[in-house]
């Protein structure tokens, strides 16, 4: 018994205090923890990301270099610029992190599992195992269900309920080292650790897989949530210390309650409040590792590597509070099958442990690339952290892998389906990006057309959504090709999401030309954060209007100088002050541009008609009254204010871009048939025809990710051949 509290002791000091507390939580990403936040300080720091729409303008958010990152004015090591060349190296490392993000969303499915049957201890004891199943089964279809409405309601009362908890298990520890063994404080020695391996040989090294379960749950609230170093080394630490000493010292005197020490060991007037106590806590714990499910989701999401899927975030929510349906029904699913397959906590609790560890030790090879890419210290140091944790860690891999017949094969198996998924998505979706790189319109194209381009100009804005920041998408001509008439303002928007958790609001909007000004052409490039959630209600057409036109205001006065004037330019942040003091102001019929010319009217306002015919007028009208939302969303006009136009081109660009939002906004999508090469290998036909396409027919589409309006939504179809 001592040298089994000296080998749980020493781990948890040496894996969660000393691991995590002096080096993983330092390095956070702006606050944020966990797997992806270890890959985008590597990707802002090195090349290693395999997106390819990263613009040198995303490294002048205030947010992308941190006060800890590495000094970019010192020349990279030649171990940096091997991995930043090498293809194979950046896709190792995208698989490495995909195999942790794996083990996050199998810890998600396998904690409410163990939790349902913990709360189940007294029954266990009472009733039969069909029942138990059930029960705990009605439990977890009832927790998964409350999900949708959040936990904004009850959270205050998780750290209340976690606080209390560790106090409680402190305490008992405290009152059986004094009641049966004060000697157990002898057991600190590493000593012990010695003599236990010494007296039990394979035996002990087989027990390990149970020994990780102590820190296990240490590790993965770590992991998900990252607790701040003061409230684990003061609170965290101390409760679990005394526990497990205090569980030592009743073993070595009650050998023979050894299946059920915790609850055998708790004093007969307290039990039944410790029971509900401990019910609240695994509760608790299941919640936590949901929402880190749904984080870690979103994460790999929203950088290209998870299908589209629902994001929901109500405004009394928490910020970072996400809900995800498809995620949620999915791992409620997962856990009833093992619920209900397994039978047996022990076979659960194995594949849980395989799991955790799985996850510390792809933690412990991401930290060297961190200390030496991002922390800029010498290879040395980090030769050093793998060569302490990581050889710990492997000794409890190895331990954990002889359990793989005894439960631990559900963690192999639900690991390689969720790194398929994301490693297929993320491939598919690379090489659908090469081939619209591939295929995007020449710039000489557009410009040896004229300003007119050689079609029909009609009156509205015509948003054409594309993943490449720069260039015309094949997309454009694909709709010309078909119908030879387009809107007079075009706006090409992307959004792409940047390795930064946050993006402040007046960063995310990068406005500029495509063609000359009388082409009436923009791009828009709209910048978010991997933990940045769309909220509803946002009126994306008036602020990218109000960015448009304050873009033109900036470069009329020289601040946009450095685009250029005649081709796809370089592109300017805007929307970083409101010195023009635009507005939006609501006008059901008509707009109003202030500050006229001297040429013109002495009127100090310019009425802005809608160009369309009467009919197009009264069936938008009835377009409207069958949809109040969006007869609302029209109603907001834009009028910029308190501006004097000293140049008619300026003047004619705002009245032009005032009158196409007034008459129509069109969203105009690719719809993409995707197949294999015909000369692609039987591998990649299988991957792109079979697992990509299966993908995309089941996910989300662009429309309602983008949240669309289906009344606004014109799909242009298009084949890749990848």
């Amino acid at each position: 018994m001592f040298g089994a509290f000296s080998l749980i002791f020493w781990t948890i000091t040496l894996l969660s205090l000393i691991k995590y507390m002096v080096f993983v939580l330092r390095a956070d990403d702006n606050g944020e923890g966990g797997i992806f936040a270890l890959y985008a300080l590597l990707c802002r720091n090195a090349r290693f990301s395999l997106l390819l729409n990263q613009q040198t303008a995303d490294e002048e958010i205030s947010t992308y270099y941190g006060p800890g990152d590495a000094n970019r004015s010192l020349p990279s090591s030649d171990f940096k610029r091997l991995i930043e060349q090498n293809k194979r190296s950046k896709t190792a490392l995208l698989l490495l992190v995909l195999v942790g993000t794996s083990m996050v969303i199998t810890i998600g499915v396998l904690t409410p599992a163990v939790s349902a049957y913990r709360r189940q201890f007294l029954i266990i004891c009472l009733a039969c195992s069909g029942t138990v199943v059930m029960i705990a089964c009605a439990l977890l279809v009832g927790l998964f269900v409350l999900q949708h409405r959040g936990t904004n309601r009850v959270a205050f009362l998780f750290a209340p309920i976690m606080i209390l908890w560790l106090f409680t298990i402190a305490t008992i520890g405290l009152y059986n080292i004094f009641k049966w063994n004060p000697s157990v404080y002898k057991a600190l020695s590493p000593h012990y650790i010695f003599k236990f391996f010494r007296d039990t040989g394979k035996d002990g090294w087989l027990s390990l897989g149970g020994i990780l379960l102590c820190i296990t749950g240490t590790v993965t609230r770590l992991q998900s949530h990252g607790f701040m170093q003061f409230a684990f080394c003061c609170v965290v630490y101390p409760c679990l210390v005394l526990q497990y000493m205090g569980q030592a010292a009743f073993l070595s005197k009650n050998f023979s309650a050894l299946p059920t020490s915790f609850y055998a060991s708790i004093p007969d007037p307290f039990f039944w409040p410790v029971l509900m106590m401990a019910m609240l806590a695994a509760m608790v714990a299941s919640q936590a590792v949901i929402f880190a499910t749904f984080s870690i989701v979103k994460q790999c999401y929203a950088l290209g590597c998870f299908p589209r899927v629902k994001i929901v975030h109500k405004p009394i929510w928490v910020l970072g509070q996400i809900y995800i349906p498809e995620i949620n029904w999915l791992l409620m699913v997962l856990t009833l099958a093992v619920t209900i397959g397994f039978r047996d906590t022990r076979h659960i609790a194995f594949a849980f442990g395989l799991a955790c560890m799985s996850l510390a030790f792809v933690t412990t090879w991401l930290m060297p690339l961190i200390i030496n890419f991002v922390w800029n210290r010498h290879l040395v140091f980090s030769i050093l952290f793998i060569f302490l944790f990581g050889t710990i860690e492997l000794v409890f891999l190895a331990s954990s892998w002889t359990k793989i017949p005894h439960g631990g094969w559900i963690t192999i198996l639900l690991s390689l389906l969720f790194i398929f998924t994301t490693y297929v998505w993320h491939y598919g979706n690379r090489r659908k990006y090469l081939y619209d790189q591939h295929n995007k319109v020449p710039m000489n194209t557009i410009l040896t057309r004229g300003p007119s381009l050689g079609i029909v100009k009609v009156p509205g804005i015509g948003l054409i959504y594309t993943e490449l920041a720069s260039g015309v998408p094949a997309t454009f001509t694909h709709f010309l090709t078909n119908l030879p008439a387009f809107y007079q303002v075009v706006v090409f928007i992307c959004s792409k999401t940047v390795p930064i958790p946050y993006i402040p609001q007046k960063e995310r909007y990068l406005i500029g030309r495509v063609g000359p000004k009388t082409y009436r052409m923009y791009r828009c490039i709209i910048r978010t954060g991997y933990k940045d959630v769309n909220k509803d209600g946002d009126d994306f057409e008036d602020e990218l209007v109000d960015s448009i036109a304050e873009f033109i205001q900036l470069e009329s006065e020289g601040s946009g100088s450095h685009a250029d004037r005649s081709v796809d330019g370089r592109l300017a942040v805007v929307k970083t002050s409101n010195k023009f003091g635009t507005r939006l102001s609501r006008s059901r019929s008509e707009v109003y541009v202030a500050g006229s010319s001297s040429s013109s009217s002495s009127r100090s306002q310019t009425t802005v008609t809608n160009s369309k015919s009467p009919v197009l007028k009264r069936l938008k009208a009835e377009y409207e009254q069958e949809l109040p939302k969006l007869s609302m969303r029209r109603r907001f006009q834009f009028r910029p204010m308190d501006t004097t136009f000293r140049q008619p081109q300026v003047k004619e660009e705002l009245f032009d871009l005032v009158e196409a939002k007034d008459a129509e906004v069109a969203y105009i999508v690719g719809h993409g048939h995707v197949k294999a090469k015909r000369n692609s290998t039987y591998g990649k036909q299988l991957v792109i025809d079979v697992a990509y396409s299966f993908l995309r027919k089941n996910c989300r589409s662009p429309a309602v990710m983008l949240n669309i309006p289906h009344i606004c939504l014109i799909k242009v179809g298009m084949n890749y051949y990848l």
